[in-house]
């Protein structure tokens, strides 16, 4: 059993979109086309982007789509499918649209289980307004999480970690914040039809929704007719995932530092959003990406560092002119012509072959186009900002738990935006041992200097000073750093890399992936020894009560992090996966998405509400 989140979610949205029919296995559409419209709410419309493309959307027999809130005109005589979250106001457009009699029919799918009131909400609205016969069907799809690879998903939750450390947040702001996430997580473990065994830390909010989860499945699995019946009652612990529930203070420095792999680099640099970012073309205007599962160069190469990629990208680019000049040569083509297929003449055979192979060759030299431009736009904001420096010194902090004085204000004197310095004085803050007070006020001094808000600062020094553990920060293993520095050459392609120095390959195992590995391999480990086990499928005993076969090994693990993840982390777990013997699968998934520039607003938020940091300056991630 191999979990494919991606695939599994888009499976049943293609059966959504085809009126919840059974599909057919062959085509992946219904057997009867219906031509029908598709409205979606914001949040919905987030969930479908990384996943279905205009043109599936066709395939389905979608012709137009609209979001709900804005103005529609009827088209009678076509049934309409709605994908909306259930809240008040999508039920109110509903029942409006219903009323109007803007379709034909009302096919209702809401992303998670519509509560009674709504409901009943929606029943009476209809009722009313006599339109009750339009609503075809209703559905509960269990789908309100954004999958952005085979491995990766988001629960799309904003400001998770301002909530959950906020001060000021009472206990009933926290226990709903806590239900949406558990919502969230059955959302998926429903999409996959698997009831994993879970695992966390003790106390705080890993526990608290670790808790509440086994209890909701436990609930749910009551019920004759459940949504994991299909997935087989394993027995077996090795047959079943283990779900890895983490919160974000787990390992703090992950959210906030500069990585220097390809994926990290570009969401922290470029913005990357919903598999989409948008960058300056060679002849000026943007031009925009999309970088997901079909674009095979993303997929192979996402985990590399940037040289390494630059390389890569070079040698696709021979590759590709050596294949280019093998068909002309074959065709009688002009040698080192560009293959455009005029220049086509010879015998039929190899005309055959020359002329299958013209969308291969395309669609590669559009693949090495699209990443040439994104990685001289990527190495156009590394020599502008040093963030290869930024980068080097952040993981030889982490590394050794410090820096000299020299070199830590020299940076913060340096190159770079706002945001860089800021980032770059939190790191060495957690990583150093022991606060030196004087060294603080300079680092101080040197960020008002560059008129940076220091709210972000003021708060991790409190949350140090209390004492609050910024786990392991410190603990990663003490990996050699390979040095890049002056290791690229010369001409075409290699001119993205051309002078950037010190270009780091780092090999720091996070203290995420190691307690994962632990966790999976099911061996007594200090470190993992005194976490929770919950298994929704055997009788309740005590809290967190703990036998056996909760112990693994596991096959397969869903790591999930409560309070905001990153693409650092998920490269560091799917290179772990496939580092072990046999390999493993890993999920990893968060409350949200976030670059180091939104976790660190985040901190001065929480800064802010506690009355600290300096008025120097209105917006720390000025540019």
């Amino acid at each position: 059993m191999s979990l494919n989140l991606r695939q599994k979610q888009t499976e049943c949205i293609a059966r959504m979109l085809n009126l919840n029919q059974p599909l057919n296995a062959t085509t992946g559409t219904a057997n009867e086309e219906v031509y029908k419209i598709l409205i979606y709410d914001k949040f919905c419309q987030n969930i479908l982007s990384p996943l279905i493309h205009v043109k599936d959307l066709r395939k389905h027999g979608v012709t137009l789509y609209f979001l709900i809130d804005k103005d529609r005109k009827p088209v009678h005589d076509v049934p309409a499918v709605y994908f909306v979250q259930p809240n008040q106001f999508n039920v109110q457009r509903i029942v409006s649209d219903a009323s109007k009699a803007l379709y034909q029919s009302l096919h209702l799918n809401f992303s998670t289980s519509i509560p009674r009131p709504l409901l009943e909400d929606l029943a009476s609205g209809t009722l009313n307004s006599d339109s009750i016969q339009r609503i075809s069907k209703v559905h509960d799809q269990y789908l309100e999480f954004v999958t952005l690879e085979d491995n990766l998903f988001s629960l799309a939750h904003k400001s998770c970690y301002v909530q959950l450390n906020d001060p000021s947040a009472g206990d009933k702001e926290i226990e709903e914040l806590v239900e949406k996430i558990v919502g969230g997580l059955f959302c998926v473990l429903a999409t996959l039809s698997v009831v994993p065994v879970i695992r966390c830390p003790r106390g705080g909010p890993a526990e608290m929704v670790a808790s509440a989860l086994d209890q909701r499945i436990r609930d749910h699995l009551l019920s004759k007719n459940n949504l994991f019946t299909e997935g087989g009652n394993f027995v077996s612990s090795f047959q079943r995932p283990v779900l890895c529930i983490f919160d974000r203070n787990f390992e703090l420095p992950v959210a906030i530092q500069h990585d220097f792999r390809y994926r990290p680099l570009v969401h922290d640099v470029l913005g990357l959003k919903l598999n989409r970012m948008s960058v300056q073309g060679e002849k000026g205007g943007m031009r925009s990406y999309e970088l997901d599962y079909a674009d095979s160069f993303w997929v192979a190469n996402g985990s590399l560092e940037f040289p390494e990629v630059a390389v890569e990208i070079e040698t696709q680019l021979n590759k590709y002119k050596k294949d280019v000049d093998e068909v002309n040569k074959r065709t009688g083509g002009t040698h080192g012509a560009e293959f455009d297929g005029t220049d086509l003449i010879g015998n039929t055979k190899h005309l055959m072959n020359a002329v299958n192979s013209l969308p291969e060759l395309t669609e590669r030299k559009q693949v090495i186009d699209k990443h040439t431009n994104i990685a001289t736009v990527l190495l156009g904001e590394i020599k502008e900002r040093s963030l290869d420096s930024y980068a080097k010194k952040e993981n030889d902090m982490l590394v050794r738990g410090g820096i000299e004085r020299g070199d830590l204000l020299s940076v913060l004197k340096g190159k770079g935006t706002k945001m860089d310095k800021l980032r770059f004085a939190i790191i060495y803050l957690i990583s150093s041992e022991s606060i030196n007070q004087s060294e603080v006020e300079a680092v101080e001094a040197a960020l008002r200097e560059s008129e940076v808000d220091t709210a972000a600062f003021q708060y991790v020094k409190k949350i140090k000073s209390l004492n609050v553990s910024l786990a392991s920060a410190n603990s990663a293993s003490r990996s050699n750093i390979v040095d890049w520095a002056e290791k690229l050459y010369g001409q075409s392609i290699s001119a993205v890399t051309a002078g950037v120095k010190n270009l780091l390959s780092n090999d720091r195992q996070l203290a995420l992936a190691r307690t994962v590995e632990a966790l999976t391999e099911g061996r007594p480990n200090p470190e993992t020894d005194s976490y929770l086990s919950f298994d929704p499928r055997a009788p309740k005993s005590g809290s967190g009560a703990s036998s056996s076969h909760l112990k693994g090994p596991f096959k397969e693990a869903i790591v999930f992090m409560i309070g905001g993840g990153n693409y650092v982390e998920y490269c560091s777990l799917q290179e772990l996966a496939q580092h072990q013997q046999p390999a493993k699968h890993i999920i990893y998934g968060t409350t949200e998405i976030l670059t180091g520039v939104d976790f660190v607003e985040q901190l001065t938020l929480l800064g802010q509400k506690m009355g600290l940091g300096n008025v120097g300056s209105s917006s720390t991630s000025a540019q």
